[in-house]
Parts: structure tokens; sequence; C-alpha cells
């Protein structure tokens, strides 16, 4: 299937690694010009010299910063079709130990680095009538033992992006979420209680995910580029889940 996306050009924002790498890397193959974004500098560069692709160091959590990156993408290739936010990390406390400042700093990471560039961006998609892809979690959508700010704060994700759609669309654009569930790359927290205790792993794959097994970033990838494209141009305001079947709503 030609999706269309040959000449497009896409920001995609914590793309140095795993899921958003893989995302970028997708979005290229199928003929973007990508935009890499991340705060880790070295990392992003090597990234994006793979994909002999544009990189843009900065941290979006902090709304000038976003306004910033997205000024220099417009800068570098003159339009924006595609916006992807990926950053967001759910390392925080055990339930029920949470600070002000972990509230505040998962809400950071996981909801405003999101709300932030896109914010900035809604000027230029309107141009292009663009789309907004924002990588959220299952653990968004329902309880599963996550840490509760992590989980919050993707559930916050999920609410704007149903919220903004409405606003987004009068200007022709689109916004999806995309909740994946448990994903296995290099550096992964999987990775890590994989080879901590591999036989509760091997448990908990058997007793919540009826697939039985992880889900891999192309797989995440493919379901992204798709909904990136303009074969998913009447899909706006949802949150679709890719989980081998673990939340089933």
């Amino acid at each position: 299937m030609d999706l269309e996306l040959s000449g497009k050009v896409a920001l995609v924002t914590g793309s140095s690694r795993g899921i958003g790498w893989g995302i970028a890397q997708a979005l290229h193959d199928e003929g973007c010009q990508v935009i890499l974004n991340a705060r880790n500098v070295d990392a992003l560069s090597r990234s994006a010299h793979a994909l002999s692709g544009h990189y843009l160091a900065g941290d979006v959590c902090i709304p000038e910063r976003a306004r910033q990156v997205v000024d220099s993408a417009y800068k570098v290739a003159g339009r924006i079709d595609i916006v992807v936010t990926n950053v967001g990390s759910g390392a925080s406390v055990p339930p029920g130990t949470e600070s002000s400042e972990e509230w505040n700093r998962m809400l950071k990471l996981n909801l405003e680095s999101a709300v932030n560039i896109i914010s900035a961006a809604r000027e230029v998609l309107a141009q292009s009538k663009g789309v907004v892809l924002c990588v959220s979690s299952i653990c968004g959508l329902s309880a599963l033992g996550a840490p509760i700010a992590y989980s919050a704060a993707k559930a916050a994700l999920n609410s704007y992006v149903r919220g903004i759609s409405a606003v987004l669309a009068k200007d022709g654009v689109r916004i999806v979420g995309l909740a994946p569930g448990n994903v296995m790359f290099p550096g992964s927290a999987w990775e890590c209680k994989l080879k901590a205790d591999a036989d509760a792993v091997k448990r908990m794959l058997d007793t919540n995910v009826p697939m039985r097994r992880f889900g891999t970033v192309q797989e995440i990838a493919n379901v992204a580029t798709f909904l990136c494209s303009s074969k998913a141009s009447f899909v706006t305001g949802t949150v679709v889940t890719v989980d081998g079947g673990q939340i089933r709503i």
C-alpha cells in the first residue's frame, strides 16, 4: 500500500532511540523528510546520521524550547506535515509515595512535552493540513500496576487528544493517540526486567497478554505510519491501542 507520505516533512520528538526512533525510521522509509528531536545530543546525532536527516536538540518540556524546535524545523524544511510527540518516561516512584515534585516532573514529561510542541506547531500544521500523533500508553487506559503519576499523566494525554481534536479539525489538522502495550527494545524497562527475572516476565505475558509476547518497535511504527498517512484521513480524536489484546475496551 502506498501511504502517500513521500515528500512530507515529519518532526518526531523523543526520537533518539526506542519507539520514537522506530517511528522516525518508518516515516523515512516511506519517503518523509524526518527531523529528529531529543535532549541527548550525542545519541540524537547518531540516530540522525543513520537516516541522513536533520536533528534539533532541545527539551520540549519547556515551552520556549518547544517553540524554538518548531521554528528551527520550519526553517530547515519550509513546512511541517507531521508531528509525532514521543517524549515520556514511566520511571517513577512506588505507588502512593509521589511527592508534589514527582507529580510535576511526570506531568511535564508525559503531558506537557506533547502540549508544548503541538501548541507551537499549530500554525504551521494548519498551513499543511497536517497530522499529530501522540505516543501514549495502555497505562493511561487501565490500572495495570504501573507508577500512578505516569499512568495519570498518560490518561491526561489521552483526554487532551480527544478534547483538542475538535479545535484542530477546524484548521484541517488531525490528531491521534497511539497507546502501545509491552514493547521490547534495547535499553527498555522490559529488557531490564527480563534480565532480572525472566520467569516472572513470562508469567506476566502468559497471564495478561492474549498473544503471550512482547510487541516490537516495528509493529508500533507500522501502525503509527498508517495513522500519519492520508489513508487514515477520517481518523481523529481517538487513541488506538497496539498491545496484543491486553486492553479490551
